[in-house]
């Protein structure tokens, strides 16, 4: 959660500051990191192996989509929950459980990043936490997919492997959590007298900052839910090593965009991912209806798209959360993130349900780019006018 230079530090109490031979409180800043991507990753895993679900099980695509629709619906249903949770727990305490269950990094992993570094140094700029935190957001999405597809080429047990990988990783985080301070998060104590009991409520996330955070994503979830495709049937590359570095390319170029955007301002960083977003959308349409299929425009396309949505994500959540109260912006991250995963799952579950119908997949294909190119640049030019 990115804390802007007018909002007021955590405080560290003095007991805990001078006591002598205390651990310094931003060591468990790498421990929170790894955590967090760990649980990220965990939660696109399973997305490359459906189709092997598929082929084992004899299930439909419409089943395979219902089935991503119950995991997606899941994952919104934590977020929906994470401020709640925090303040009942702690932000250690969450983090500990969400890396236990395997399930989602809620929001509170980015506030407790940036909380751990200021606690460590409370003159130190928040930058580097921030894009530290908003860079293992959008590349964990990615890792999840790589392992998993090259596991699955290569292990003779695609289906177990990953996951006991992946659990193996989550002991190392608990470890690596366990020793880690805790910063803050915890629920006041109960109102008394005339006070009013009950958490307070933050503003709302603004409309077009939901609206094209989820547009931003559904582009990846566009090429996600379509690049398997693709590369066995239109490019004839069946190789799942493949499909996992293409994901795997368009986060990473998510990732990319973020860390060469450091010194530059949110509103410019939104406006230079819609760009790119619309370019790769472009590039994607005409990569798999020209004649001649072309493996190297349609990675040069999927990283377009993954750099434009890392940039947007980025410039949205930067817009918002400079003009947050520091009570919101827990709250704020996780509607973020809600906006997010929908953006992420709208599009496959769309897909299959087109597929399912006889839709072919170009058609399918430039469909979706335009209803997603038409709500990135409405919701872009809605979020900049917001910018003062």
């Amino acid at each position: 959660m990115p804390v802007t230079a007018g909002s007021p530090l955590p405080e560290i109490p003095a007991s805990e500051a001078a006591a002598p031979g205390r651990r310094l409180p931003g060591s468990g800043f790498w421990a929170v990191a790894f955590a967090f991507l760990v649980v990220m990753a965990v939660a696109t895993l399973p997305s490359p192996l459906y189709g092997l679900y598929r082929t084992r099980d004899h299930l439909s695509v419409l089943t395979i989509t219902v089935t991503f629709a119950i995991f997606a619906a899941s994952t919104i249903a934590v977020l929906l929950w994470d401020s709640s949770i925090t303040g009942r727990i702690g932000r250690r305490d969450t983090m500990l459980a969400s890396v236990a269950t395997m399930m989602v990094a809620v929001g509170t992993a980015i506030t407790y990043l940036v909380e751990l570094r200021l606690r460590a140094d409370p003159k130190a700029s928040v930058v580097r936490a921030r894009t530290i935190g908003t860079s293992v957001t959008i590349g964990a999405l990615g890792v999840g997919p790589l392992i998993a597809r090259c596991l699955a080429q290569w292990v003779a047990r695609p289906l177990t492997v990953p996951y006991l990988v992946f659990v193996g990783l989550g002991v190392i985080a608990l470890a690596g959590l366990w020793a880690a301070p805790e910063t803050g998060g915890l629920a006041p104590p109960p109102a008394t007298g005339n006070q009013l009991a009950g958490p307070r409520r933050g503003a709302g996330l603004p409309v077009p900052a939901a609206a094209g955070t989820l547009a931003a994503f559904s582009a990846n979830g566009l090429f996600a839910g379509l690049s398997g495709l693709f590369l066995v049937t239109t490019l004839h590359r069946p190789s799942h090593a493949l499909a996992g570095a293409a994901l795997f390319l368009v986060f990473a170029a998510g990732v990319a965009s973020q860390l060469a955007t450091t010194r530059v301002s949110a509103s410019r960083v939104l406006a230079l991912g819609t760009v790119s977003m619309l370019a790769g959308l472009v590039l994607l349409v005409v990569s798999v209806r020209v004649s001649t299929a072309s493996l190297a425009l349609f990675l040069i396309a999927g990283a377009l798209i993954g750099a434009g949505s890392g940039a947007a994500f980025k410039g949205t959540s930067g817009i918002v959360l400079e003009a947050s109260p520091p009570q919101s912006r827990v709250a704020m991250t996780s509607a973020l993130l809600i906006a997010l995963y929908a953006g992420l799952s709208v599009p496959v579950i769309g897909v299959g349900i087109a597929l399912d119908l006889g839709a072919s997949a170009p058609n399918t294909v430039l469909g979706f780019a335009i209803l997603v190119g038409l709500g990135v640049v409405g919701s872009g030019r809605a979020m900049l006018r917001r910018r003062p």
